[in-house]
């Protein structure tokens, strides 16, 4: 897509303000655990590889790799949500505070365990993938701790973000009180959606799901080619009331949905891609930053675009920076 030169001034000058913006992040916490190593023989106990481990490490997941995708950019960010009384509980804590994001607001619960996923990759092959998690609502206390903490924090924010993996932390009564929230402060809210929750997100600001999200929360059957896409993006907007729809679509770009009925498909940029893991996260964190900047929505997505771009380029669960995004707007 060519842009004039005053198009490319005005996106990197909302870049420039994206460390000004104050974020807030409300969702489901979760910890990503790699493993990774080579495989040269099968074990004599079972026909499974056996992995000699060469590195391991770990990265913020779900929530919190929204959180680490607004600091990377320079934002100050918030976090509420919920950990477990364990080590990776008390990793995730210790990650936010080494990139200067606000836990302040997040509860422990003894009761649950904090959410974590372990891949274990040999060579560039996933292996097996576990996962500890504590399924199911909160439970009472979590939950009121978790609206307290909203509701002390939107005062400070320029935008909330609601990430939800389904793991808990997003509830009807969570979502009720953050979209009315944002509301009555003049804020934007924003949503990347679970399939499960897809009709409890009316009156957001922007809904963020990939082609797979948009046809499973309107329960239809996907069918392929532009005009479907179109007619289904329309649907959910109507059916939300929500101000914007942005489907992403892979190697197919975005399509933008807004009110008045303006469509506007937005080609990608990616010109390597090596990993997607997270791309969705940071769609929202710069779509959100953009309208916490005051840009419109069409070049708060186009910026997006342009950052998810780059961190399908690296692999791994990936950010951007400031100077790495306004080089791809030149």
């Amino acid at each position: 897509m060519s842009r004039t030169s005053a198009e490319r001034s005005r996106l990197q000058s909302l870049v420039d303000r994206f460390p000004r913006q104050r974020i807030l992040v409300v969702g489901d916490l979760m910890l990503d655990q790699f493993i990774r190593g080579g495989v040269s023989r099968i074990s004599p106990e079972a026909p499974v590889p056996v992995v000699q481990v060469r590195s391991e490490s770990f990265v913020l997941g779900g929530a919190g790799n929204v959180a680490h995708n607004l600091s990377a950019l320079g934002a100050r960010v918030e976090v509420v949500g919920v950990v477990g009384e364990d080590p990776a509980g008390r990793r995730l804590l210790d990650d936010f505070s080494a990139l200067g994001i606000d836990t302040g607001r997040v509860a422990a619960d003894p009761s649950r365990v904090t959410s974590q996923k372990c891949r274990i990759i040999a060579e560039h092959q996933q292996v097996v993938r576990f996962d500890r998690e504590s399924p199911g609502p909160l439970p009472p206390g979590a939950e009121r701790a978790v609206l307290k903490g909203l509701l002390a924090a939107l005062p400070e924010a320029d935008a909330v973000i609601l990430s939800d993996y389904g793991k808990g932390v997003i509830s009807r009564r969570l979502l009720s009180a953050a979209i009315r929230g944002a509301r009555r402060r003049g804020i934007p809210v924003t949503v990347d959606p679970k399939v499960e929750h897809f009709g409890l997100y009316r009156g957001v600001d922007c809904i963020t799901p990939n082609t797979a999200e948009a046809w499973a929360g309107m329960r239809r059957p996907p069918q392929a080619g532009d005009r479907a896409i179109v007619e289904l993006g329309w649907s959910i907007r109507a059916r939300l009331r929500a101000k914007s729809v942005l489907v992403t679509r892979g190697a197919d770009g975005m399509s933008l949905f807004e009110a008045g009925g303006r469509l506007t498909h937005i080609p990608t940029v990616a010109q390597e891609v090596f990993d997607v893991t997270g791309a969705g996260d940071t769609v929202i964190s710069v779509l959100t930053l953009g309208l916490a900047a005051g840009a419109r929505i069409r070049d708060a997505a186009i910026v997006s675009n342009h950052a998810a771009g780059i961190v399908v380029g690296k692999l791994g669960t990936a950010t951007c920076s400031v100077a790495e995004l306004k080089r791809t707007l030149r």
